[in-house]
Parts: structure tokens; sequence; C-alpha cells
């Protein structure tokens, strides 16, 4: 980590930004400085996109598969002897309970290592088209792949992005949220150890502005981004990104719903919907957002959801009792605030109003969840992707009321339904536009298991196989090599 502090990582070499800037990350439990980043600009992207250019086009790197997979394998035991040091700068600069980051850490060496297994299984087929003319259909390495990943999630993002572009055989350039680019730093210097992968196959810039980011998703040298983020930014990407036509991957948010049913205890479901809405601080495209409960069990949710939220402990998130941390900074707190108290002032009812705490915490980027009850689906506050633990409340009648009420969005990431009747859960799941559903449950993501959402939730997949879909491309390899004519043998028979 020392080698790689304040510095991007282009061409194999750990080096400062070329205008020799840098800037600080801090702690946002307490404000508290903890080292630096390099302040990177175009003409840094254009080093990185040039070294990664180098990478593909003139090392082995992209047909090499078995070395692929070592490669990633010897990364994830590298990050396995690491665990606890890189779960803990994860909290610290994240501001994440230790018990999420230690999860977060160990579902990245998961996902690494599920995907160096697929490294040597991206088959194609091939087939007869007319006698003697064979079709065959590859998978190729897409090129570069510039990778655009936030600070929310900032490990197994990294790495859902990260393993199955290299899996596939891409070179990249990774450009990570600055608030966490300590944590990013040090998952990438764990990789870039590996003598076996050339110099260039991955590079890393950091800043705070966005000018490497537009030079990646401008560069024609650039084949593929994918980019976790805002939709606003998803559609500047998407904008940007057309005149290059390049491959785009881009997970943009979600308002996930949660629909309970009659034959749910809410004494049992509040507990984990208010662990399902206050993860990462909320801070997660698929946190519970919205809980649309039956009308007959309505007034019982809202005082059992009421009584889980306010009993969440906020704290640091090294604090062994928190169940909270902080926002990821000031600038977040304040403008989640200002649209959770707008929704306060708006909704039918403030169910729990959002405090933000003062004494050992008010140094620090906290606030306390909100529950507010609201009927009309057209509010903001229900329509918005409010970035921070803000919960609504609403009720439904029947199934094709939830259903038509949960749909009312232009996103379409998650969701989950609650019940116990069986061919219900598969019948309200089925009628639900999104991506992910969960039965009974909520936040369960795999590295095995395909994520992504329909809508304005984004394009493409991450996780599972289908995200190699993304870094690849498909080619087919026609040949008419004809066919071999019959020739007699002396007894007369044709040959055998």
């Amino acid at each position: 980590m020392a080698d790689s502090e304040g510095k991007n990582l282009i061409g194999g070499q750990w080096v400062r930004a070329a205008a020799g800037e840098s800037g600080r990350r801090r702690d946002p439990a307490d404000g508290t400085a903890l080292g630096s980043f390099a302040e990177s600009g175009e003409a840094d992207a254009r080093d990185a996109i040039a070294a990664a250019r180098r990478a593909f086009d003139a090392t082995a790197w992209a047909q090499s598969p078995r070395v692929r997979q070592m490669t990633l394998l010897r990364w994830a035991d590298r990050m396995e002897t690491r665990a606890d040091a890189l779960a803990r700068a994860l909290t610290r600069e994240n501001g994440k309970v230790l018990a999420q980051s230690r999860g977060e850490i160990a579902a990245a060496i998961s996902e690494i290592r599920y995907y160096a297994g697929l490294a040597r299984y991206i088959p194609g087929h091939a087939f007869e088209v007319e006698p003697g003319v064979f079709s065959t259909l590859i998978k190729e390495p897409a090129g570069v792949a510039g990778l655009i990943i936030p600070w929310n999630a900032p490990a197994v993002l990294l790495v859902r992005a990260l393993a199955p572009a290299l899996a596939a055989g891409c070179s990249v350039v990774v450009k990570p949220a600055w608030q966490t680019a300590g944590l990013s730093a040090a998952i990438i210097a764990a990789l870039a150890e590996d003598a076996d992968m050339p110099g260039g196959v991955v590079n890393m810039l950091t800043e705070t502005g966005s000018d490497v980011a537009r030079t990646l998703v401008a560069s024609a040298d650039v084949d593929v981004i994918s980019f976790t983020g805002s939709n606003e930014v998803g559609q500047r990407i998407m904008a940007a990104a057309a005149p290059t036509m390049k491959k785009l991957s881009l997970e943009l948010g979600g308002k996930s719903c949660c629909l309970v049913f009659e034959d749910i205890d809410p004494d049992w479901a509040a507990p984990r919907l208010a662990a399902a809405a206050t993860i990462i601080s909320g801070q997660q495209c698929t946190a519970a957002r919205r809980v649309l409960v039956h009308a007959s069990r309505y007034d019982a949710m809202k005082r059992a959801l009421r009584e889980a939220l306010a009993a969440i402990r906020l704290g640091p998130g090294m604090q062994p009792q928190a169940q909270m941390g902080p926002l990821i900074d000031e600038a977040a707190r304040e403008q989640v605030w200002a649209r959770v108290e707008q929704a306060q002032q708006c909704a039918d009812e403030v169910v729990l109003a959002a405090q933000r705490p003062g004494g050992e915490l008010a140094a620090g980027c906290f606030m306390s969840p909100s529950l507010v009850a609201h009927r009309d689906t057209g509010a903001f506050f229900i329509q918005e992707e409010i970035f921070g633990p803000l919960l609504v409340l609403e009720t439904f009648q029947d199934e094709a009321e939830a259903v038509a009420r949960a749909n009312h969005t232009e996103f379409g990431l998650s969701a989950s339904v609650w019940t116990h009747d069986g061919a219900r859960a598969m019948r309200v799941a089925r009628a639900l536009r999104n991506g992910t559903v969960w039965i009974n449950d909520h936040n369960k993501l795999y590295a095995e298991a395909e994520t992504g959402g329909y809508r304005r939730s984004g394009l493409g997949r991450l996780h599972g196989y289908d995200a190699l879909i993304d870094f690849t491309e498909v080619k087919h390899i026609y040949q008419d090599a004809g066919v071999v004519a019959p020739r007699a043998l002396d007894g007369g028979q044709p040959a055998r």
C-alpha cells in the first residue's frame, strides 16, 4: 500500500499524477485525514489508455486463459491473507460497519475465484451450414475496458467488473471513487504484484472531477465502459460514447419495493426490512426504499417498522455495537438531508423523523433513518432515488394494486415479495418489472447470479456468467473446406 499511496498505476508502475496534484481522503465518521490520492487529469488518462492498448495488442494476455485463471486465483489468495486489513480500510474510508466490510471483502474474494474458473470456459460453437461449409463462432475479448467504480461498495463493485473483464482477456483502466481510493489501490496492488500479468493490463487513475472519466468514454481506444452510478451520469455516458459506438454496461440505481402480504407477521418482517433499508446507511442501489403492505396489516407494520428503525444504533463503523455508520461525506449528507426534509414536509404522515445526532457523533456525517407514509405514487420521494436512509410506507388492497403501485416507477433494479404462499410469491415476482426479485428476503447478491436492471436502472448484467457478455465480442469465421470425395478400395468397396 505504501508504494501506491497517492499514486496512479500506469503501465505496471505506480506514478504521481502528471500535474503533481493530490487530494485528501477523510474518515466520514469523524472527519480525520486518512491519506492522499492522485488528482489525475486528461494527460494521465491518455497515458493509461495507451498502456492498456499496448498490453492488449502486443502481449499474449488476450489469448492466455490459463495464465488469466492463475493470475486471478493468486490475486484472491493475496487478498485473503490481507482480508482483515482491507475490511478495516474499507470501514475507515466508507463508514460502513465493520461486519459489513468483512462480508464485502469475503464476497469480493469469492467473486474473483468464480471468474477465475470461468476464464477457461468461454466457449463458442461450430456447425456445418452446407456440405463442407463451416461456420465457427468464437467469443473474443472486446479490448480495452474502462471501469468507473462508485464508493458505496468499492470492493465488490470493483471486482464484479474487473474480474470478468480480466477473465475474458481484456485490459483495463479503472477509475475508482476518490472517497475510497486507498482501499481500491490496496485491492489493485494485490493484483499488480503478479509476475505473470503484463504491465499495462490493469491501470488505475483517481480524480475528484470528471476529466479522466470523460476521456475514457470518448476515446476510440477504449472498447467497453462499465459504470455504476446515477441515472443522470449514465445518460451522459451513453451520449458521449455514441460517436465511438463502444459497448456499455450501466447499472444506474433503483427504487426497490418490498411487497408485504397479509400472511406475514409485521413483527417478524419489520427488523429485516429496516436492515434492508439501512444497509450502508441506505447508500446501496438495491436498498429497500418503499414498503407496500396489505391494508389489513398496515397499522401493525407502521408500528413495527417505526420501532425497528428507531432501534438501529448509529456509530462509527469500527465500534462493535454500531448497526449503521455515517454517510460517505458531508456533501452527500447535506444533499440527502435536504431531500428527506422536503419529503417529510410533503408526506401524508411522518412516522419517524430523521435526526442529525450530536455529542460524539456530531463531527461525523451521520443521520438517523426516516419513515414516512404516503398514498400518491407520483410523489418525488417515491419516484426519485434518494441515496440515504429514507423509507416510504404504502398500502394496497390486493395483488393487482400491489403490482401496479410497485411498477409505477422509471427504475427496475430490484424488489422483494413477502408471503408464505408459494404460488403467490412466484405470480407476483413474475409480474414485477425488476431485474432481481427476492422472496422473503432482500439484498441477497451472489457472484453466480446475474444482477442488473430494467428500464432506467441500466444496461447489461453484472455477476454471473452473463457478465462476460459485456467484455466479449462474438466472431463468425466462415470456411468452405469442401468434402472428401469417396474413393473405392481395390475390392470395389468405398473406404470406411
